[in-house]
């Protein structure tokens, strides 16, 4: 499998609906995972007050991203193949 970005921008109005949408990306995800593997998501907020995502995935194909999208209605504004990774520090722990 292939390490891809996948930019969601202004994909959802709240949190809760974010939440929603991760739960059914999961769901999905666990049908295919021979095709595609969730990572990691950075969660943006965006200036009209929406949230948007940078999601890293693994996936077989371009293809098999746009097919877990479709299934678990998440949207794609854009889908960059990764070519390398560069870890400076591990992320940031959220403080409590």
């Amino acid at each position: 499998m292939d390490t891809y970005v996948i930019l969601r921008r202004n994909g959802w109005r709240t949190g809760d609906e974010l939440g929603e949408a991760a739960a059914r990306s999961t769901a999905e995800g666990e049908k295919m995972p021979d095709d595609v593997r969730w990572i990691r998501s950075y969660v943006l907020a965006e200036p009209d007050g929406s949230v948007g995502t940078v999601c890293i995935y693994q996936a077989s194909s371009v293809e098999a991203i746009h097919r877990h999208a479709e299934a678990a209605a998440l949207p794609v504004d854009e889908i960059i193949a990764v070519a390398d990774t560069v870890v400076v520090r591990p992320d940031p722990v959220a403080v409590a």
